[in-house]
């Protein structure tokens, strides 16, 4: 598949690392959560309690600081919330259109590249992100955002919009299961080309009717993360 002249842009920019730096991309280790995986079959994945013991020990098997993926996986974890609209299987939003790194709560979150605060919201639906940030980035006449869920209550306390942010600097801390929209502890990253009027909040999950609009729109994040 081609990719697109924004895709290419995204490939030639040197990101920083979105979690602690001081993890080498040797301790990472790809994870799926896709409802192909037939190990998932064996897990209660509408508990987070569970879903974090499967994922924590898939990393310990892996010898594994972080577990990474996700990018336009169909899952079924999202079925524990009507918020996703199961009850139509095209209208069912069950496709990632992040990638998702699985850490501890607390774990500090830079910013990759130079950018602004364009908004911050608490998305408190059950499954959903929780606390956001969303920056903006005008990187060589492309405009683009990126967008940072599941994180700390603290880390959209005294935000301001329009504020500048360096490459590398700390923007947020993950939040736990108790804010982050019931969740094990993760950052879900994604990448948006238009943001349209969404402020804090843009839809991360697709369904296949609008799959293809959505893929256009949010390009892999792992080509910017390099992962």
């Amino acid at each position: 598949m081609l990719l697109t002249s924004f895709q290419l842009f995204l490939k030639t920019l040197h990101a920083h690392a979105v979690v602690d730096v001081s993890i080498t991309k040797e301790a990472y280790v790809s994870l799926d959560l896709s409802v192909g995986n037939s190990e998932l079959k064996q897990v209660n994945v509408s508990s987070s309690k569970d879903l974090k013991n499967y994922i924590w020990n898939y990393k310990k098997q892996n010898k594994a600081k972080i577990a990474f993926g996700g990018y336009l996986e169909q899952r079924g974890i999202y079925q524990r919330s009507t918020y996703f609209n199961q009850e139509n299987s095209k209208k069912e939003r069950n496709i990632h259109l992040g990638i998702d790194l699985w850490i501890e709560a607390g774990t500090p979150i830079c910013a990759p590249l130079n950018g602004t605060i364009h908004s911050f919201k608490n998305n408190t639906n059950h499954g959903d992100y929780g606390p956001t940030l969303i920056l903006k980035h005008h990187i060589q006449n492309q405009i683009f955002y990126t967008l940072y869920g599941h994180l700390s209550l603290a880390s959209i306390t005294d935000l301001e919009i329009g504020v500048e942010v360096k490459q590398g600097e700390q923007i947020a801390t993950l939040g736990t299961v108790d804010v982050n929209g019931d969740y094990p502890p993760h950052l879900h990253f994604q990448i948006i080309r238009d943001i349209k009027d969404y402020k804090g909040d843009y839809p991360g999950v697709s369904n296949q009717l609008d799959l293809e609009f959505y893929k256009q729109n949010c390009p892999d994040p792992n080509l910017l993360l390099k992962l």
